[in-house]
């Protein structure tokens, strides 16, 4: 992965302003922290484990460089997740100090961190603990609510620090998670390119390069992830961090790092999914699957007639607004977000005009787009192969999902987001049935018996 990408990334970044990468780094904090927040205090916020790994240590670092410090605060709960009532409590401890809080962890300790420090409405930077997801730059804080998962708007980090070194001190688990999470910007990419064939939505050249750029080769070496290899870890934490750069860069948006995969994802954290022993999985084994869905129906895209898609027969049974937003209404009922999938229908309907229009440049335009996606796309069997590999799961059951709840979780998915992906694509041409039955059927990659 070149340099010149991450330089790209935090040039047009609008709030991180600082990104260093490397072994041997967690002494650069004290350097970092001064560059940016000139005379003020600092605070390490960590839980027990990532105050042990590194947060100690910086602790030292930024005492030795005369780096005035108020008391750390530690997290004390095993198993921490980032629920309100730990943002509660930071916000009441960073309201008794002006001081700038270093976030020493990695998904809760950086969504808490940053959440609680928009509230008392000043920047902080984070020290990542472990490879384990893409959000540690991007905009907003995944926080659970009264029972529910919710994106809380609020700022990115003004700098992060990752030691190559800590990085390969993470449970396996979390690098796996992580990886996936890298892995789904390969289809959500496709995902893009057909929005932009369609005249759906133009790509963001810029964006697109910063997630796109050295995504493959970022992905080239799950043995050595897995394993804890610098080189690969370093390629893994860059790729997750442009991913979320490149939300900075293009805010209208988490168009640049997600597309359908995430959908799954999203669905499985709105209907609070929980694993046998009440845990629910990781975003990243989340999306896993949700990537190999995807790569599958692209497959089967791939390998479909577009040329001879009968144009008039799909428009033709395209049923009208009032009847999607009365399906989703039902599909949703008994759900906590009943009116959720019939306002994003409405928000991406398209009169029958508008279908012709589509899927009339999808024909005109399959040719090029075609050899877009096939270089953009990796199959199914390496997609398997790698992520196995990593130790991310690859079958539902690895994360106690039940094939048949998946399976109806497809069309439940394509509701619930208004971004155009290749789950719309799928509705728009009749054949997303046949992509399912290809994928769960006879024979598919998960054959429900």
């Amino acid at each position: 992965m070149k340099i010149d990408r991450v330089k790209l990334a935090l040039d047009k970044a609008t709030q991180t302003k600082a990104l260093c990468i490397g072994q041997g780094v967690l002494v650069e904090v004290p350097r970092i922290f001064s560059e940016q927040f000139p005379n003020r205090r600092a605070m390490v916020v960590a839980d027990q484990s990532s105050y042990e790994v590194a947060g100690r240590e910086v602790e030292e670092h930024l005492r030795q460089a005369g780096i005035p410090l108020d008391d750390s605060y530690i997290f004390n709960e095993p198993g921490m997740h980032a629920e309100w009532k730990y943002i509660d409590r930071l916000d009441a401890v960073l309201a008794q100090t002006d001081a700038i809080a270093i976030a020493v962890g990695s998904g809760t300790i950086n969504d808490t961190t940053k959440l609680s420090s928009y509230h008392n409405e000043r920047p902080y930077m984070i020290v990542a603990t472990a490879a384990s997801m893409d959000g540690y730059v991007a905009f907003g804080a995944s926080i659970t609510k009264d029972g529910a998962k919710t994106t809380f708007p609020c700022s990115a980090p003004r700098a992060v620090v990752a030691d190559i070194d800590v990085l390969a001190t993470a449970p396996a688990a979390m690098t796996a998670s992580g990886y996936a999470d890298l892995f789904a910007k390969v289809p959500a990419g496709a995902d893009w390119i057909l929005a932009d064939a369609l005249e759906v939505e133009p790509i963001d050249p810029v964006a697109f390069s910063i997630v796109q750029g050295g995504l493959h080769d970022a992905l080239a070496d799950p043995e050595g992830a897995r394993s804890g290899d610098p080189k690969a870890l370093t390629d893994l934490i860059e790729g997750l961090m442009l991913g979320g750069f490149a939300m900075q860069a293009y805010p209208a948006s988490s168009r640049p790092a997600s597309g359908a995969e995430h959908q799954f994802s999203h669905l499985l954290n709105m209907e609070n999914f929980v694993m046998k022993n009440g845990v629910p999985p990781s975003h990243g084994f989340q999306v896993s699957i949700g990537t190999l869905v995807s790569l599958s129906f692209y497959e089967s895209l791939l390998a479909s007639d577009i040329e001879g898609l009968d144009v008039e027969q799909c428009v033709n049974r395209w049923p009208s607004l009032e009847e999607q937003e009365q399906r989703a209404l039902q599909m949703f009922a008994d759900s906590d977000f009943p009116t959720l999938g019939a306002t994003e229908v409405k928000a991406k309907y398209v009169t029958p005009d508008q279908l012709r229009r589509q899927l009339q440049l999808l024909q005109e335009r399959w040719p090029e787009t075609r050899e877009r996606l096939k270089q953009q796309l990796v199959s199914v069997d390496e997609a398997v192969r790698r992520l196995k590999t990593v130790g991310a799961p690859t079958m539902p059951e690895d994360i106690d999902l039940p094939r048949a709840r998946l399976r109806d979780s497809i069309i439940r998915a394509q509701h619930i987001r208004r971004r155009f992906t290749i789950l719309d694509l799928g509705v728009r041409t009749g054949l997303l049935p046949q992509w399912t039955d290809r994928l769960f059927g006879k024979g598919g990659l998960w054959e429900i018996i």
